[in-house]
């Protein structure tokens, strides 16, 4: 139970990666972790979302937006999946302000304690607020890699890499999806040592 007394956030939407997503379902928590998946919940009790691969539902009903910074600073881990979770997540109805997820991403940043988690597409979701990976070393979708280079990032062709900025703390991203396993040992490692 390496993670006992540790609560992570995961963001979840629709298109989620399901392998990547059931294996945080069970790993995290298979270590004692309080894990919990939040989304935008647009005035719902819940939604339940559709994997991108097998169409499988995932049924949210926490919302990120009911997080306030007292809460936030409970949470050792903020993780931002593959997928198209990200994309859907910076969606702003008024296009002069920030989406709400990039917003509370950015609160978590703000905080050094929380490590910050990024995997495969996730880095869509610093589109709208490049300074929390400008200078930073990271990996990425390879797909993304012009992307991680216009935000200012320093791309780094590693499975997972590990970056600590003095101000912002851990930094740790993933290649792809199918890296989840790596991703999440790698940030359980962090943790344990916490």
């Amino acid at each position: 139970m390496k993670l006992k007394g540790k609560k992570i956030g995961i963001f979840i939407e629709s298109d989620f990666y399901e392998h990547e997503i059931w294996y945080y379902h069970y790993r995290f928590p298979e270590e004692g972790a309080d894990l919990h998946f939040f989304t935008r919940l647009w005035g719902n009790e819940s939604i339940t979302f559709q994997g991108h691969e097998y169409h499988a539902p995932f049924t949210c009903n926490e919302s990120f937006e009911d997080i306030d910074d007292e809460e936030l600073a409970t949470y050792s881990a903020i993780i931002v999946p593959s997928a198209i979770v990200s994309d859907r997540l910076r969606y702003s109805e008024d296009v002069n302000k920030i989406p709400p997820a990039v917003e509370f991403l950015k609160r978590a940043f703000a905080n050094k304690n929380i490590v910050k988690g990024i995997i495969c597409h996730g880095l869509w979701l610093v589109s709208r607020a490049p300074e929390l990976v400008a200078g930073r070393s990271l990996t990425c979708h390879n797909n993304l890699i012009g992307d991680a280079l216009a935000y200012g990032a320093k791309y780094t062709d590693e499975d997972v890499v590990v970056d600590e900025d003095e101000n912002m703390g851990l930094l740790v991203t993933g290649r792809s999806g199918n890296e989840a396993g790596l991703f999440a040992s790698k940030l359980i490692e962090i943790l344990a040592e916490r």
